[in-house]
């Protein structure tokens, strides 16, 4: 379970933070590329945070969404948003009926899980789905990119994209798309978790923080960059995040 005292921070910047912002615009290229064009009707959502993304969701594809998520405090937010068939409930123990779901998504979740435990999770994941049914998922990429933000946040594992393929593929899923992205920071990114931040020892603390407007703005250019790369249909070889997109077919 993430800390639960980021959710007032996630609160606070989703809606205008660079990365909020650069990773929402990815998401829904891969969205409409993939999954919009199926139609899904029942839609779940497995972690669903403050619910903001569900909102939007609904708002751009009319999708019935059942968000649900293990804390409360994410919960009472999604609830005061006014969203609707809200589920308190863990990853691990969805509480959906085997094949009623067409599509679920999972955003930053299993990435909670002690590593070993994200079986259990894409076993609940592929046991909701349909037939022909797709889960969408991003997890945090590569060990070497951990930061005091991830500690903060009690993140337990991260992926390579072989390893998310190969955990999607023992469920008798089929992938479609897997793919990094938040790769053009990646230098960025390593200088200040690796040489950084060890050299100036600070405690783990949250990392979203809103910045200056200015710098906002330029750091949100490189996911804007990579959205348009990826809608295309071509993957990133490195990234930050992973992406999949996988079907069950049977």
């Amino acid at each position: 379970m993430m800390n639960p005292a980021e959710f007032a921070n996630i609160a606070a910047a989703e809606q205008n933070h660079w990365w909020y912002r650069g990773m929402l615009r990815i998401l829904f290229g891969l969205l409409d590329r993939h999954i919009a064009s199926l139609q899904p009707q029942r839609v779940a959502e497995a972690g669903c945070g403050t619910g903001y993304i569900a909102a939007l969701l609904e708002q751009k594809y009319g999708w019935h969404i059942f968000p649900a998520d293990i804390g409360w405090q994410g919960l009472a937010r999604a609830r005061a948003a006014g969203l609707e068939r809200l589920v308190q409930a863990d990853v691990m123990r969805l509480p959906f009926a085997d094949a009623s779901c067409d599509l679920v998504l999972s955003l930053d979740v299993v990435v909670h899980l002690d590593r070993g435990q994200e079986g259990n999770a894409f076993h609940e994941f592929a046991r909701v789905l349909r037939p022909g049914g797709r889960l969408v998922m991003r997890v945090a990429a590569f060990d070497a990119l951990r930061s005091r933000h991830s500690v903060f946040i009690d993140e337990r594992q991260r992926f390579t994209r072989g390893r998310l393929v190969k955990c999607a593929r023992g469920q008798g899923l089929r992938v479609v798309r897997a793919t990094y992205c938040n790769s053009l920071l990646v230098p960025v990114a390593w200088f200040m978790f690796r040489v950084w931040e060890p050299l100036i020892g600070k405690a783990p603390a949250t990392g979203i923080e809103l910045p200056p407007r200015w710098l906002n703005a330029l750091l949100e250019l490189p996911l804007r960059a990579e959205s348009l790369w990826l809608r295309a249909g071509l993957n990133l070889p490195a990234g930050q995040s992973l992406l999949l997109v996988a079907e069950k077919i049977s």
